[in-house]
């Protein structure tokens, strides 16, 4: 099994910690997408995975198939699922935001930059509202929401300064080892 992707991806984090739990074999294929192509995937974009003929596109699916191939969970309450989806959301405004601004676009000035802050804003404050798991029980709702928030601070797309919840989450997130050892590189 290979999973393709960037170390600084979230996407591909939640995917790595997926992979890391799953006691399965696979190896990480290192891309970088900062052009026009991703070669093997429609997306253009990272993650994607192979396992002999199986093509997925999308860290989503990716990350169920590991898990139900592993004989483990995935999300299995809507409320969780929800939470896994805001996070979502939360990512692709981000890096939206992210790549836009890396392309030169003034984002104080453009009414779709600030719908998209806004509604960064307004999703890390739902978050924030969530239920904080034990140490050691993380589900894939509080992995993608963990990801999400370090990438977040990583890139310094936003602060959770006022978000005592999800400052905990990452506490509670970096006792994790596959949480750790799947940290983006310094530099």
């Amino acid at each position: 099994m290979k999973l393709f992707g960037s170390f600084t991806s979230p996407y591909v984090r939640h995917c790595r910690i997926a992979l890391m739990q799953s006691g399965l074999n696979w190896e990480m294929v290192e891309l970088d997408i900062h052009g026009n192509e991703a070669p093997g995937t429609p997306t253009l974009r990272v993650p994607f995975l192979e396992d002999g003929a199986l093509k997925l596109t999308d860290s989503t699916p990716i990350v169920k198939y590991v898990r139900e191939k592993a004989g483990q969970v995935f999300i299995p309450d809507v409320q969780d699922l929800d939470r896994y989806c805001l996070a979502n959301t939360l990512l692709d405004s981000a890096i939206n935001l992210f790549l836009l601004e890396r392309s030169g676009l003034d984002l104080k000035v453009n009414a779709y930059t600030q719908r998209q802050q806004l509604r960064i804003e307004r999703i890390l404050a739902e978050l924030d509202s969530a239920p904080l798991p034990e140490a050691g029980q993380l589900s894939d709702a509080d992995y993608r929401v963990a990801v999400g928030v370090a990438w977040g601070k990583f890139r310094k797309r936003f602060a959770i300064d006022s978000h005592r919840n999800l400052q905990r989450l990452l506490d509670i997130a970096g006792e994790d080892a596959a949480f750790a050892a799947t940290a983006p590189p310094a530099g």
